[in-house]
């Protein structure tokens, strides 16, 4: 869910002009504000299938790095080491300020105000979440997502992990592909072959009585990222650019109300066809309206999805993620007393404050080197702060097992 165009001062804002890699398109991030919407319900409990918002993040990321790598590597600029090391730094420009200040604070907070277990949990999950291999140790250890999470504050950066680690590999298939002839015509192909062998695994890996392994797995989820990627390559852009406008609005209209229902009326985990096609289609779904959105100008839809509340929410959305769900498990057990929407309200209203300060605090000056991260300060204090949680994880004593626990029915 990482990628996103944020908020940021107008000197820093990117131009609204269409195609283009760096271009900016508000649909897109206001698509990122429905989707953290629909994350934020399902883990309040008030909405079934909203972890489908994870996969419209995953088709999102895949479109937006595939489009800025084309960028870089159809300029003249993608060979050898150098874009990708570039790029890879601003990867962690962007991204790593505000995960390693929500991961410290949270560790933080969980030693002052979690149970036994959680804090225990945190421990264990804390190397793992530095190393950005999180959903690994969660397969490995059979940990499972879904009767695991009311314990473990970092559970949510699963998905996070597997974006990072699509990240390292992704760029280079571009910038090798894009050596040659008819380069995104061949990407095209090699990313439609991902798609197929990721499906493949999933529906294999699917039929397990714990689907940790299909839900988490970096080649299982890689169908969503991949077709992402599918569609950022010229073959579908042109393709969908071909589309009348009017067209497009009844189609982008029809697949928006699609995603919804599935939110709505998916059954978690116990949906028999998850695994089977369920995610793949959704994904699609996502994948085609991506892609009109960004290649047909003037739609209504567009407008829509780039209106200002699902835009600033967009804005807002890595951050949003990060604290949505430290806050949830901290904060909601002692909202009780306020109902199941009371308490919701009180919840994503903090989670909504921390993400606001995060961003503006944190995230923007770091990535532009603006304000108090001017030059290299923002570097400096990113690392300090990360060698703070390594003495944290060092420091804090590791509560014995057996106590205090949440049941995860108490979020929902």
């Amino acid at each position: 869910m990482p990628v996103r165009a944020g908020t940021v001062p107008p000197r820093h804002r990117a131009p609204r002009t269409g195609d283009r890699g760096r271009a900016h398109i508000a649909a897109l991030d206001g698509l990122r504000g429905f989707a953290v919407a629909a994350v934020l319900l399902f883990h309040a409990g008030h909405l079934s299938g909203g972890f489908l918002g994870v996969d419209l993040f995953f088709v999102l990321s895949g479109y937006l790095i595939t489009r800025l790598l084309l960028g870089t590597a159809l300029n003249g600029a993608g060979h050898g080491l150098g874009p990708l090391t570039g790029f890879w730094l601003r990867r962690a420009r962007r991204l790593l300020p505000a995960l390693v200040f929500v991961v410290v604070s949270t560790t933080a907070l969980t030693w002052a105000f979690g149970d036994a277990a959680m804090l225990r949990f945190a421990l264990d999950d804390l190397p793992w979440v530095g190393a950005q291999a999180v959903n690994w140790h969660y397969i490995t250890e059979q940990i499972g997502y879904w009767n695991s999470s009311g314990t473990r504050v970092f559970t949510h950066l699963w998905s996070i992990a597997v974006e990072w680690q699509f990240y390292l590999v992704w760029p280079v298939v571009v910038t090798v592909v894009a050596r040659g002839r008819h380069a995104e015509r061949v990407l095209a192909a090699v990313a439609g072959a991902g798609v197929l062998i990721s499906f493949a695994l999933m529906v294999s890996l699917g039929t397990a009585l714990d689907t940790t392994r299909a839900y988490e797995g970096t080649d299982t989820r890689a169908v969503a990222l991949l077709l992402g990627a599918l569609t950022a390559a010229a073959p579908v852009r042109l393709l969908a650019a071909r589309v009348p406008r009017r067209a497009a609005d009844a189609l982008c209209l029809v697949l928006a109300l699609g995603l919804m229902a599935a939110w709505a009326v998916t059954d978690g985990e116990k949906a028999p066809m998850l695994y089977k096609g369920g995610l793949f289609l959704h994904a699609l779904a996502a994948a085609v309206l991506i892609v009109l959105l960004a290649q047909v100008p003037g739609t209504w839809a567009a407008r829509i999805a780039g209106s200002a509340l699902p835009r600033r929410l967009g804005e807002l959305s890595y951050s949003l993620y990060l604290w949505h769900w430290p806050v949830y498990l901290l904060l909601l057990p002692r909202l009780s007393g306020l109902g199941d929407w009371g308490g919701t309200a009180v919840a994503i209203a903090t989670a909504l404050i921390a993400a606001a300060l995060t961003t503006w605090l944190v995230e923007d000056p770091v990535r532009f080197r603006s304000g108090w991260a001017r030059g290299r300060r923002g570097s400096i204090a990113v690392v300090g702060l990360a060698l703070v949680g390594v003495a944290l994880w060092g420091l804090v004593p590791t509560p014995l097992p057996g106590v205090g626990t949440v049941d995860i029915d108490q979020l929902r």
